[in-house]
């Protein structure tokens, strides 16, 4: 980015935005309507080369929303990528006020590339995934709750509560279903997905709403945003395990799930994770070595639109984590 132009930070809260520039002055805003709007007219009266927020669940769409609306260039950055930064510039203490400066300096510093933001129904549909998990998480934690009391009026209770958990899933499922089914897109991408092996309507729906850029990107940079990539742990005669850690871990899940089953019913997946034991390769190694090589080949699909093949598809993958090769 080599325009000129102001960095700025925005801190984020529940009821307020920090908001820092670079070098330069900080203030408050309100993070509600009004509040909003005064902001981006603020920042439009000034040349901005970059606004950088935290993901905070949520907390910073409207903001975002309105601020990528305005034409600012806006990033949300991972928390932890920026906690890092912190750490390494030896910024140690924390406000509000401090948090702001120091992504301002954050997004002077690194530059994150600004992506387009998801449609309007994009965002939805990834809400109601997030809702769906959610409600399972609740449903496993009411049955372990169920199965550890013996007083019949809390059983009742529980349940009842499970009875209900069950319905909101069952619609939730359905409203999922159903949106992808109203967006041709979507549908085309699903049908295509769903040829592979392991891939159902959960792993589909999670690669649609989580991982749009699949198909764009090359093999490595694919496997390093979901964070399926193995990484270095080298210095000097050191030569220590691969291991994968970051990226998109609902992604990371979904594909777990998906290779587990390919392993066991498709043959280009069962002789791959085959090989890999017979070389020693320990099973959870291998199976996230899997695990990559599915991102890869989903990857290839959605690229080029062509369904799964197990004879004619074949796709190159690099090291296998957790071990050097």
């Amino acid at each position: 980015m080599s325009e000129p132009g102001a960095f700025v930070g925005i801190d984020v809260s529940k009821t307020s935005l920090e908001v820092a520039i670079d070098g330069g002055e900080s203030w408050s805003a309100a993070n509600q309507t009004e509040g909003i709007a005064a902001l981006v007219e603020r920042l439009r009266r000034q040349a901005v080369a970059l606004v950088v927020m935290e993901a905070t669940g949520g907390l910073e769409s409207v903001a975002v929303a309105e601020l990528a609306a305005a034409g600012i260039p806006v990033v949300v950055a991972n928390p932890r990528q920026v906690r890092d930064f912190g750490k390494a510039s030896g910024r140690l203490a924390k406000t509000d006020r401090i948090d702001a400066q120091m992504l301002a300096l954050f997004a002077a510093r690194m530059r994150p590339e600004p992506r387009p933001l998801a449609s309007e129904e994009a965002q939805l549909f990834a809400a109601l995934l997030a809702r769906r998990r959610q409600l399972i998480e609740m449903l496993v934690a009411e049955k372990h709750r169920l199965g550890a009391t013996r007083h019949a009026a809390v059983r009742t209770g529980i349940n009842r509560h499970i009875a209900w958990l069950e319905r909101q899933l069952e619609n939730t499922e359905h409203d999922l279903d159903q949106r992808i089914r109203q967006s041709p897109v979507w549908h085309a991408r699903e049908q295509l997905l769903r040829t592979a092996p392991g891939v159902g309507p959960i792993v589909s729906h999670t690669l649609i709403a989580e991982l749009p850029e699949l198909g764009q990107l090359n093999r490595k940079r694919i496997a390093a945003l979901v964070g399926v990539a193995p990484l270095n742990r080298d210095s000097g005669l050191l030569r220590g395990r691969r291991k994968v850690y970051g990226g998109r871990r609902t992604v990371r899940t979904a594909l777990y799930m998906a290779a587990l089953t390919g392993v066991r019913s498709d043959s280009v997946l069962r002789d791959f994770y085959g090989q890999l034991r017979q070389r020693g390769k320990p099973a959870k190694v291998a199976l996230t070595a899997c695990m990559r090589r599915l991102l890869t080949i989903l990857n290839a699909m959605a690229r080029d639109g062509r369904a799964w093949s197990s004879t004619r598809l074949t796709v190159r993958i690099g090291p296998i984590a957790g071990h050097s090769c």
